[in-house]
């Protein structure tokens, strides 16, 4: 494959391009771009001439659209344009001490979830792992100018695309991420609408990363309403596959859950959820919903959140309110679209 930018080389093809260069020069470049977090451009320990050579040979994939802040500076979004004309988004959460970047790992989603923003808009192409990796670090450099500066610490893959579908990119952008960004296995997570195949294959990989389904039912009626995935992949086989995976990795599952006004928000619907998480001692990320222009819903209100969680924690499960961030600039979980036109999707039945 030809590479796409400078990040979709590995460690053999830098040396395969620089066969004539002296060797130490491969660990040079290398560390100063995952390592050190440098553009290409200023690794002065390079002759300016061989810099100038790679800089035109190997220009980054990501080139910027825009740069949206919202949350008083602490999230900010990025539009990404990559070659072909394909866009993606970025987001890049601030904390104190601290830093979070979700990123995506398709341009558009297959799996048509009926409440997302990015599944309305449909599938354009997979990202390739240089473009998955760059992301991180383009985050990083925003992060670092901070004042004060912030680690990013954690790595969450829950921007645009379902990672499981575009697994081999994915996966190897893990590994780049921990082995040379330097990030943890703890403090990575992919998320998944439950492509059972990628979650065993995840499972048999070295680093235990953290799994997160993003489940939104817990009876197949409904979520093959939500999650159409759902009619090929049932919450049986689903779960089997979520206990394996805990059972070969010792990573506790996350389950994420939209809430959904009047669709999964009643208590019954919170005993259901707790049935499935119990054996697995998993963890519900609660998450309210946030408007997108193609589902014609709106979000649990924060009374039925709240009686949603205790309902749960007195069932016994660890369970947490995900704080909503970004929502003003369209950064907030499910609603990343790239500037797509969403496709209007008719609203699941009203349960009674």
């Amino acid at each position: 494959m030809t590479p796409q930018s400078l990040y979709d080389l590995d460690r053999s093809a830098w040396g395969e391009l620089l066969h004539q260069e002296p060797k130490f020069r491969v660990d040079q470049i290398w560390n100063g771009l995952y390592h050190q977090g440098k553009e290409l451009g200023e690794l002065t320990s390079l002759p300016k001439a061989l810099r100038e050579q790679l800089l035109e040979q190997l220009p980054t994939a990501l080139n910027k659209v825009t740069e949206q802040v919202s949350d008083s500076g602490d999230t900010t979004k990025f539009l990404w344009e990559l070659s072909g004309g394909a866009r993606v988004e970025t987001v890049l959460m601030l904390y104190p001490d601290r830093a979070t970047v979700c990123i995506s790992s398709q341009a558009g989603c297959a799996m048509a979830c009926s409440f997302c923003a990015t599944g309305q808009a449909g599938f354009e192409r997979q990202l390739s792992t240089g473009e998955i990796v760059e992301q991180v670090l383009r985050a990083r450099r925003v992060a670092m100018a901070q004042q004060p500066a912030r680690r990013v610490s954690n790595i969450v893959f829950m921007g645009m695309g379902e990672p499981m579908a575009n697994f081999e990119n994915t996966w190897a952008a893990v590994q780049r991420i921990h082995d040379d960004i330097e990030i943890g296995a703890r403090h990575i997570t992919v998320s998944t609408v439950g492509l059972i195949p990628g979650i065993h294959r995840m499972a048999a990989e070295a680093l235990p990363v953290n799994l997160a389904v993003s489940l939104h039912a817990a009876d197949n009626t409904l979520r093959n309403e939500l999650v159409p995935i759902n009619r090929k992949y049932p919450l049986e086989d689903l779960m089997a596959a979520c206990a394996s995976y805990f059972a070969a990795t010792r990573r506790r599952v996350s389950f994420e859950w939209a809430m959904i006004h009047d669709v999964n928000d009643r208590l019954s619907d919170a005993q259901a959820l707790a049935e499935l998480a119990h054996p697995l001692r998993a963890h519900i990320n609660l998450i309210p919903l946030n408007p997108t222009p193609g589902y014609a819903v709106r979000g649990s209100s924060k009374n039925r959140v709240r009686a949603f969680r205790e309902e749960l924690e007195r069932l016994g499960i660890n369970v947490t309110v995900r704080d909503t961030r970004g929502t003003e600039i369209d950064a907030a979980c499910g609603q990343l679209r790239a500037g797509h036109e969403a496709t209007p999707v008719s609203r699941p039945q009203r349960r009674s």
